[in-house]
């Protein structure tokens, strides 16, 4: 039997319950949405490294590579191949907006469903493609997919969980990207010498998990705080019981019921966004996410083989390394979860902006000096290069990778929590397609400086995380306005007092802002 967790402490309520089995389940099956996540970020750096890929579809990229002579740097330059890659980042961008509504309006179960619908649409599409615009047409349809899963897996998971344990809990769909990077890579490695077909394999066999995602999700449970807030007590009652695996949750149901009648006060969460008091979250939350993606992680991982082609590992080589890389990441994220609720937050991201800039900069040297537009590393210098990537992957994949997802989840009260998480997916997904557009192009013409531009970035992020990020380990979610923001050296100004507005009287012993 697990132990029960009571979280509270001195005036704050204590909330009982269990590390049960059922909960256990539903976050496993609803991470598969972040494990269909990832093997879409690997699997498409590994299909445009295969040969019979880039003839079909991509003959003047195929006809480059085959140069010799071409630019170490610049023989994958082509804006068509990354809109391969990075179109089914905007499709997630659009369809975050409108994932956001049904949410909120039907559920987090539903929207996880229909993301999983068009996972399978878009495996059927991608591999079964005759044609660029069939292809386009497939990633696109992943890319909704996506969207929704990345908006409705993140909130799930921290309306699932108990306080105590929310970050390792959520920090779970981190981990299946992680584990879909990984298989992908696996199977990309399988699959390059497999013609001339074996492009076709790698994509389809994204249907398995979508496949498992779109069955498991009608078995689980809806949150009971989503429940609540559309108005059905009595079974968020019953959920509630059975997630925390004890028959008395009173003080946490009459909480949860509390901060939903707050929230339902607010009709335009999108405008109550606008106001100043919501300003630290949606700040945060944006920020992270700008952040995520200029540690320069989604260009190594979207093009890890291409990378290591690039600095002279043979085609077999480069996806062998890009597997190592996906593993190191998958064990990585474990650290995190092991961490992130005894070490806190902040200390994950500051360590890890130290150990990042350190591996960028020594990547961008190696290069700066070893690699010249024509002829590659010699092989102790490519082993190094795959080395540091190895570490690279290792900071970020405990730090910045699981907690730009985790923070943005749990800041947001319950009246803005919806809208204001579909701007931090919305704005992943934008510099996600910005950076998977544009890093080919700027491999090729900033050559070895591109590790320097990520570097740089590195530095602003540590300036952030130093001086601006709060804390938020321990604090039950709708607690954060009282407890961290209006605690906060900066970020307190923004809480005035005709935008927050005292709550009415929370049911006896509840604090208004716990959920």
């Amino acid at each position: 039997m697990a132990p029960a967790i009571a979280v509270g402490g001195g005036d704050m309520p204590v909330f009982e319950g269990r590390i049960t089995v059922y909960v256990v389940a539903c976050v496993i099956i609803a991470a598969f949405g972040g494990l269909m996540f990832g093997y879409d970020i690997g699997i498409s750096g590994g299909v445009t490294a295969m040969d019979d890929f880039l003839e079909r579809f991509f003959p003047r990229v195929y006809e480059k590579k085959k140069h010799a002579h071409e630019d170490n740097y610049c023989k994958y330059d082509n804006q068509f191949l990354q809109l391969f890659t990075s179109c089914l980042y905007l499709a997630a961008l659009i369809a975050s907006f409108v994932a956001s509504r049904v949410c909120s309006k039907q559920g987090r179960r539903p929207t996880m469903q229909i993301a999983s619908f068009f996972f399978l649409v878009g495996v059927v599409l991608t591999s079964a493609a005759f044609h660029i615009s069939m292809l386009i047409l497939g990633r696109l349809a992943l890319g909704i997919g996506v969207g929704f899963a990345n908006q409705a897996v993140p909130l799930f998971l921290s309306e699932l969980a108990p306080a105590k344990i929310r970050g390792a809990l959520n920090i779970s769909f981190q981990l299946f990207i992680t584990i879909g990077i990984f298989i992908a890579n696996m199977v990309n490695y399988a699959m390059s010498n497999v013609h001339p077909y074996g492009w076709r394999l790698s994509l389809a066999i994204a249907g398995v998990p979508a496949l498992f995602l779109c069955v498991g999700s009608m078995s689980i449970c809806e949150t009971p705080t989503s429940l609540i807030e559309r108005g059905r007590l009595e079974e968020g009652r019953v959920v509630l019981q059975r997630i925390r695996g004890v028959a008395n949750v009173d003080n946490e149901f009459d909480s949860i019921v509390h901060a939903c009648e707050m929230a339902n006060q607010v009709t335009k969460p999108f405008s109550k966004l606008m106001k100043r008091s919501s300003r630290p979250p949606l700040v945060i939350a944006i920020l992270l996410q700008v952040f995520q993606q200029f540690t320069g992680i989604n260009a190594i991982m979207f093009y890890a083989p291409v990378l290591f082609q690039t600095v002279g590992l043979g085609s077999e080589a480069s996806l062998l390394s890009a597997v190592i890389t996906g593993l190191v990441n998958v064990f990585s994220t474990l650290v995190s979860v092991y961490a992130v609720d005894k070490a806190g937050r902040r200390a994950l991201l500051l360590e890890a902006v130290v150990q990042m800039f350190i591996t960028q900069s020594i990547i961008g040297i190696i290069l700066a000096i070893w690699l010249k537009p024509t002829g590659s590393l010699n092989k102790v210098e490519a082993i190094i290069v795959v080395i540091l990537v190895c570490v690279f992957v290792m900071g970020f994949a405990w730090s910045w990778g699981p907690l730009g997802w985790l923070i943005p989840s749990e800041t947001f009260p319950l009246e803005t929590r919806t809208a204001g998480f579909a701007f931090a997916v919305s704005t992943n997904m934008l510099f996600t397609f910005l950076v998977a557009q544009a890093f080919l192009s700027m491999l090729c013409n900033m050559k070895a400086g591109i590790f320097f531009f990520f570097a740089a970035w590195i530095v602003v992020m540590g300036l952030f995380a130093m001086f601006l990020l709060p804390e938020t380990k321990g604090v039950p979610v709708d607690a954060v306005t009282e407890r961290v923001w209006k605690q906060h050296w900066f970020w307190k100004r923004f809480m005035d007092e005709e935008d927050v507005k005292p709550a009415a009287k929370a049911p006896s012993g509840i604090h208004p802002h716990l959920t």
